[in-house]
């Protein structure tokens, strides 16, 4: 049930090391994810690779002729995702990645696989912030740049003070030490920080939007989003996609969901 995904690290990412990158080369393919967030995409002190997205990717690339060390693993930080799947340095990218109307210009998606909302994890003897508008009063936010998250707090909540990292684990760091108050993103990605450290955050409010994560993969392709979405559509008919789910995030104490209905390509 546990079985590590096996990761290619003879050349990492030979696949894209020449002929000015190619997301795909020969019987390997190139697929991006979070490296640092536990329970969702997080690469092992081992060299493995582990989490929801990871698993949900494995199981596409399956379904797309590629066994699991065939797969070529690449960090995609939220600021960097639409560049790398714009550059063909991924086939596609399966990191806790929200389809909007503003990538949607830039990249396509399949999908949704999963949908969360946006929360707040704070120290677990935090009793000052409560939800969202508890956070206007000069709190020190952390958050993603590029992500989300990030971009809805400076619309909709201008009183916090807003820090935006590189990754979400920084973030976390941050609030260990007392740097700032609050990090958010979408609550299952708290969720997986909260189980890493039992007894150290905890999660609070109510989630303040609706997150739907989407497999990124080249514009307009409607070819290659169509096979990922019947992969998709098969993961979760099959029990794959709730085993995954129990596998990643059950530990976290969030109950599986009901899958999405996946849009048509």
């Amino acid at each position: 049930m546990a079985a590590a995904v096996a990761l290619a690290v003879a050349l990492p990412l030979s696949a894209t090391a020449c002929g000015g990158g190619s997301s795909s080369s020969g019987d390997t393919i190139v697929i991006g994810t979070k490296f640092d967030q536990p329970g969702l995409g997080l690469k092992n002190p081992d060299g493995t690779m582990s989490g929801f997205d990871v698993d949900v990717a494995t199981y596409v690339a399956k379904e797309l002729g590629y066994a699991p060390d065939k797969i070529e693993w690449k960090e995609s930080p939220s600021a960097q995702r639409e560049t790398l799947i714009q550059n063909d340095q991924v086939k596609f990218i399966a990191a806790t990645y929200s389809i909007t109307d503003a990538r949607k210009e830039k990249v396509s998606f399949a999908g949704p696989y999963l949908v969360t909302g946006q929360s707040l994890l704070v120290k677990a003897d935090n009793t000052d912030i409560t939800g969202a508008d508890s956070l206007q009063n000069n709190k020190k936010l952390c958050s993603v740049s590029g992500s989300t998250p990030a971009q809805r707090i400076k619309d909709k909540y201008p009183g916090v003070q807003l820090q935006q990292y590189d990754t979400y684990s920084a973030c976390i760091e941050a609030l260990k030490n007392g740097a700032i108050d609050a990090v958010t993103t979408d609550e299952v990605i708290l969720a997986g920080y909260a189980a890493q450290s039992p007894g150290t955050f905890k999660i609070v409010g109510e989630p303040f939007s609706t997150e739907n994560y989407g497999i990124g993969l080249k514009k307009g392709d409607t070819e290659f989003c169509t096979k990922v979405t019947d992969a998709l559509k098969k993961m979760e008919t099959d029990g794959a996609w709730k085993a995954a789910w129990d596998k990643n995030l059950g530990p976290a104490g969030l109950p599986a969901p009901t899958p999405p209905t996946l849009d048509p390509c």
